[in-house]
């Protein structure tokens, strides 16, 4: 009989890439992390030895702690969490049973340096329309959920990185950028580990209205209108990003689960008045 405080990994699976999912933690030891040095998309890692120095950033936040087996570390340190008024659940079969369901998985290696309060920094082009939006969709849902995002002019995107200690993106000759045919979005795509069903099917439509190919979707025209349209709705980059993220959520809850759904008005019944 399931535990009132587990969840399985196909309950877990549907919550990722998500708005409203937990705060994942990832409580796996360096000799357990080192068998698969892998993330769950959006989760990050934490010590069970520091759990009372990190638990007060989970404050009005529930969470689903992320261990090797499901078993000790996970349970203890959801045991200490909930004492101190947090919600949390521990994930049934841990990392181990994840992988073996053959779930997407981020390589801990391709996620860049993070700062000081443990947050991915990031930098690009202002005046964003598809590429610099759904690339921090991506990665706020899939990758980092705290990341930040700098918008600056073009000419200074690489200086900035170096003196900020940010990753460039969206830019010519830096590693997350078009490639060939491909846009920034399908290169973090297959980079993060994150090649499932949905997320290609959203990059498609992303490379379509990135790289003025709009057959390649019938849905690409659609997001280059909302983009373009967005775009000139905000001033702010960071207040476009916001509004951008909705969007996005969006296209993926679509892309996910409701690609043979249509919306047909009802036929008129005879006397009807339209």
């Amino acid at each position: 009989m399931p535990s009132p405080t587990t969840i399985s990994v196909e309950k877990l699976a549907r919550l990722v890439g998500t708005p409203n999912i937990p705060v994942l933690v990832d409580v796996r030891n360096d000799e357990d992390f080192a068998l698969d040095p892998r993330l769950i998309p959006g989760s990050a890692r934490r010590s069970h030895l520091d759990i009372q120095n990190w638990h007060a950033e989970l404050a009005g936040s529930s969470a689903i702690l992320i261990c090797h087996r499901g078993l000790k570390l996970s349970h203890g340190a959801a045991a200490w969490l909930r004492h101190e008024g947090i919600p949390a659940d521990v994930l049934e079969g841990g990392f181990e049973a994840w992988a073996a369901a053959k779930q997407s998985a981020v390589p801990v290696s391709k996620i860049p340096k993070r700062d000081s309060k443990d947050r991915t920094v990031w930098v690009t082009r202002a005046r964003p329309k598809i590429d610099r939006i759904a690339c921090p969709w991506l990665i706020r849902r899939f990758v980092d959920p705290g990341a930040v995002f700098l918008y600056v002019v073009p000419s200074e995107v690489q200086a900035v990185g170096e003196r900020f200690g940010a990753e460039p993106f969206d830019i010519e000759d830096v590693f997350w950028s078009h490639r060939g045919d491909l846009c920034t979005f399908d290169a973090m795509v297959a980079e993060f580990g994150l090649a499932t069903e949905p997320l290609l099917r959203l990059a498609a439509i992303v490379r379509g209205a990135d790289t003025a190919r709009l057959d390649l979707a019938p849905e690409a025209p659609g997001l280059l209108a909302a983009s373009l349209g967005l775009s000139r709705m905000y001033a702010d980059d960071l207040e476009q990003l916001e509004a951008g993220i909705a969007l996005y959520d969006a296209f993926y809850r679509w892309c996910r689960d409701a690609t043979g759904e249509t919306h047909d008005w009802p036929s008129a019944k005879q006397g009807d008045v339209r």
